[in-house]
């Protein structure tokens, strides 16, 4: 009897506003239609007990140091770690709203001194890597321009452009190519297809390679 082949690891990232939480929706429900099994993670994930400070943190309700919250938003990932690798596993699909490379740009446009992008992601290694990672690039003036942009820390005009510069550094450093950038820009269903042509293709090499899931690994 054939063996299954394992699940795989989706990751959307990009600029706050910039689509992500639609465009992984509309990914879930056509992997779904494919008789797919799909979980749809986003981070942080506000229901475990990293996440309710996390979600106090960000609405404003309470204040941590810079340091302290960096460790709380990579805490939350490893909440979720074993339950990705068991998933996929399984050969279930994981598809993910942000994850560690947020985590590691945001940290580090803040310009806080002993916070750069080295240090944050010392605590990420070790955790599943996804098979692709589809960065939206919609670029600073479109995000801010979009509804609800300001609400919560972190949207702010010069903060997002450094984030940006952090993911195409990040893009230029070790585990790089897993990086995908997609133009964001245009109607929702254009991003759509532009999002499923990279996953397609990412989900079609890993099947005829055999490779397994992989772990974060040190620069």
């Amino acid at each position: 009897m054939p063996s299954i082949p394992r699940g795989k690891f989706i990751v959307l990232e990009g600029l706050d506003r910039s689509g992500k939480s639609t465009q992984t929706a509309l990914l879930t429900t056509r992997l779904r239609a494919q008789n797919h099994t799909v979980t749809h993670l986003r981070f942080p994930d506000r229901t475990t007990p990293t996440g309710t400070l996390i979600s106090a943190y960000l609405t404003g309700a309470n204040q941590l140091s810079d340091h302290a919250i960096h460790l709380l938003f990579a805490a939350n990932r490893w909440e979720k770690a074993a339950e990705i690798e068991e998933l996929i596993a399984r050969g279930e699909w994981v598809v993910a709203d942000r994850y560690y490379y947020s985590g590691v740009v945001y940290s580090a446009a803040k310009g806080v001194e002993g916070l750069g992008v080295e240090w944050c992601r010392q605590v990420e290694v070790g955790l599943p890597r996804p098979d692709v990672v589809v960065v939206l690039d919609a670029g600073e003036d479109v995000v801010e321009g979009r509804g609800g942009f300001g609400e919560e820390r972190y949207e702010e005009k010069g903060l997002q452009g450094r984030v940006r510069e952090g993911f195409r550094m990040l893009g230029g450093r070790g585990e790089g190519e897993d990086l995908v950038w997609v133009d964001a820009k245009g109607g929702v269903e254009e991003v759509e297809i532009r999002v499923w042509e990279v996953v397609e293709g990412a989900a079609r090499k890993i099947n005829e390679s055999g490779r397994g899931l992989r772990r974060v690994g040190a620069w």
